[in-house]
């Protein structure tokens, strides 16, 4: 910050008054230019094509919490930007979210939220509830709005634990922060369409974790058999997705050996059968 220290090297009256809980709020009168919606973007025209887009994440709950997964694959048109990129985000103990859209700023987007939660926790002295969480990524989601018109749209996925309600719970946005809950399961990114059918067959309200696990795998896989912005398991490279679990235990980013026995076994599966899973019809 470029206004951080008087002439004496001492920092300003702004950081010694006691103030916002929201440090989106303090760092919006400190040093506004380091938010993500308040940069002088390229004139004459949208640049948002240069920018790597994040794809598909996937997020559906079971009896006493609620999983997270993403793929690996960001592109840039027609072209893979990256094969193993994570995009999904620990926000606190209880909480998590995933981005999908213009990778760069959603990575800005999903850092600050990290940083807005503790900032809130350190002034309050306890956590925000999941539902404040939710509304405080939407108040900061509208803020990226005039970049969302320039077309660098961010579209986050929230998901926690409601330690009130002892359940887990998934918040979808739309690009102008509109805030939904949504019941069981969703998917956002380029092939989310895809995942949603893949969730619709396969989730059941009995849930064990790894069958849920299993599930937002087997979703990934279908989203990426149709949608070529998504990444598949990569079982030559060792790249599989990434997923996320949150119960009354807290967040825990499932271990790489875990998800590549899952992902391996559902690839040997779609040898056989590659439509898939079925469900049954009654």
């Amino acid at each position: 910050m470029s206004e951080t220290f008087d002439g004496g090297g001492r920092l300003p009256t702004t950081f010694m008054t006691p103030g916002t809980s929201s440090f989106t709020d303090f760092l919006r009168e400190v040093n506004p230019d380091l938010l993500p919606g308040w940069r002088d973007m390229p004139q004459g025209g949208s640049s948002a094509h240069l920018s790597p887009e994040g794809t598909t994440i996937v997020a559906l709950t079971f009896p006493g919490g609620v999983v997270l997964a993403g793929d690996r694959r960001a592109t840039a048109g027609n072209v893979i930007a990256h094969r193993d990129m994570d995009k999904l985000f620990r926000t606190d103990e209880f909480s998590a979210v995933a981005m999908a859209g213009t990778a760069g700023v959603g990575i800005e987007l999903a850092k600050l939220f990290q940083v807005e939660l503790e900032h809130y926790e350190k002034m309050e002295g306890h956590s925000l509830s999941l539902e404040g969480k939710a509304n405080r990524l939407a108040t900061m989601l509208r803020g990226n709005l005039g970049m969302a018109v320039q077309g660098f749209v961010v579209l986050p996925l929230l998901v926690g634990y409601d330690e009130i309600e002892r359940v887990g719970r998934i918040f979808s946005y739309d690009p102008v922060g509109g805030r939904y809950e949504e019941h069981r399961y969703h998917s956002i990114g380029s092939g989310a369409v895809y995942a949603n059918g893949a969730l619709k067959k396969l989730f059941t309200d009995d849930l064990s974790r790894d069958d849920a696990v299993t599930a937002a795998l087997q979703s990934l896989y279908d989203a990426a058999d149709d949608d070529s912005a998504t990444g598949g398991p990569d079982v030559h490279r060792k790249i599989y997705p990434l997923v996320d679990v949150i119960t009354e235990e807290g967040h825990r980013r499932l271990p790489h050996e875990e998800i590549a026995e899952v992902a391996e076994a559902i690839v040997r599966a779609r040898s056989e059968r590659p439509e898939g899973p079925t469900a049954p019809l009654r």
